[in-house]
């Protein structure tokens, strides 16, 4: 069974930086993307970035590009993201979520609290 953990987020002051790191456990070898997803209060959750499990080619969402970074260490089931210059905006519940297909994802973590005071 697999089982997705997030750890690293917390209290930070704009403009400051947090790396998450999501824990998989699990077989990998069928997957095909893993995704950070954020959700703020009152909002929708939005995709913030992804990086295909083999390739490792990413993408990011207009939101965080050219401030945060994903990657994945394969050896260690382990998937990042760092981010920087944080904005206030940025507060949500992160989430880190892998997928079998492009079809959609089939695994989700708990998620993780990052809060940005400005």
């Amino acid at each position: 069974q697999v089982q997705l953990a997030e750890s690293g987020g917390g209290l930070v002051q704009a403009g400051g930086s947090l790396r998450l790191s999501c824990a998989v456990s699990g077989r990998t070898s069928s997957f095909y993307t893993m995704g950070w997803f954020r959700q703020a209060p009152g909002k929708e959750r939005e995709l913030v970035a992804r990086i295909t499990w083999t390739r490792g080619s990413t993408y990011y969402s207009n939101s965080v590009r050219g401030r945060s970074t994903i990657s994945r260490d394969s050896a260690k089931n382990t998937v990042y993201l760092q981010m920087d210059s944080l904005k206030p905006e940025d507060t949500a519940v992160y989430y880190c979520a892998a997928s079998r297909s492009e079809y959609g994802y089939d695994f989700w973590g708990q998620g993780t609290q990052v809060t940005v005071s400005s």
